[in-house]
């Protein structure tokens, strides 16, 4: 009976010094001093945008910015390599879209007075199978270098603190026709006119657009919505990027690791700076910076 228990608190001792020599091996309590290798992978970058570009004229072609993806995700690939010492360099590259529409209430009626728009002339619903649709979406591209210093924790666990500096660039494409490149003119609607109209106790309203045809008999001659030509306006602005950010990694096999960042992004597009199609500089645009609280997750194969 003794000679069994002896066996037993053997064999307990011998799985404990197992273990011990086994974590002691994956997390090694000293820090190493030089750092060699590199590692790339998927990254998606989570940005939580204060303010998109327009809000105000997007809401006033009845669109609702809030609608817009939050956070906004832009999908990239991420990798970095040591450097010399505790400095690493890093590059990242990556494209995230996210788009609203509507399906517009459209009213006729006959331009009697001709006054350009919609003026109080009598007018009725349109009741076609195709009502148009108003559509706006947002791209953002962006292109960066980083470069961080590396604090060990331990042999496999690291905190590094850096920045990320590059070019971005912001589209924002709406279904509207503008004729001259004017900032306002990109938010018009874009085959008449448009009115808020207020119900009979004031407490909501809703966004009305007005056609005019020749008259208001049925069938109504002249005038299909499906037949109404598409167009579409891309606005963008090129801006340089800056995002310093806290990463921790951790090596989780020899060579595959897991890296998450934390940062805070800012990148702004000067008043003017918006382009019409990539050609026509828009003149009197808006100054819009892209600012927000930044989340980086990375699954690398290296070291």
């Amino acid at each position: 009976m003794h000679a069994e228990r002896s066996y037993i608190v053997k064999k307990i001792i011998t799985y404990i010094t197992v273990l011990i020599t086994s974590l002691y091996s994956q997390f090694d309590l000293y820090p190493v001093t030089d750092f060699f290798g590199g590692g790339i992978g998927y990254s998606p970058m989570y940005i939580n945008i204060d303010k998109f570009p327009a809000t105000e004229l997007l809401k006033g072609v009845g669109l609702d910015p809030k609608q817009f993806d939050s956070p906004f995700v832009v999908h990239g690939g991420e990798g970095f390599a040591h450097m010399t010492g505790k400095w690493r360099i890093g590059s990242y590259a990556g494209v995230g879209s996210s788009s609203i529409s509507t399906v517009t209430n459209v009213q006729l009626y006959v331009d009697s007075d001709g006054t350009p728009g919609y003026s109080g002339e009598a007018s009725q619903d349109y009741d076609g199978n195709f009502d148009p649709t108003i559509e706006a979406k947002v791209t953002l591209s962006l292109g960066a270098a980083s470069i961080e210093y590396v604090m060990p924790v331990f042999q496999d666990l690291e905190i590094s603190a850096g920045a990320m500096m590059g070019l971005g660039r912001l589209n924002l494409s709406i279904d509207q026709y503008a004729a001259n490149p004017k900032w306002g003119d990109m938010f018009n609607f874009s085959y008449g006119s448009q009115v808020w109209d207020v119900n009979d106790d004031g407490t909501d309203s809703t966004l009305i657009y007005y056609y005019a045809v020749n008259n208001l008999g049925d069938p109504i001659p002249g005038f299909n919505a499906a037949n109404a030509p598409g167009v579409m306006s891309d606005l963008s602005g090129t801006f340089f990027n800056f995002q310093p950010y806290v990463a921790v990694k951790w090596q989780l096999l020899d060579r595959v690791g897991l890296r998450i960042s934390a940062g805070f992004n800012k990148g702004t597009i000067n008043q003017g700076r918006w382009k019409l199609n990539s050609r026509y500089l828009i003149g009197d645009s808006e100054e819009y910076t892209l600012r927000g609280v930044t989340f980086r997750t990375m699954l690398y194969l290296g070291l």
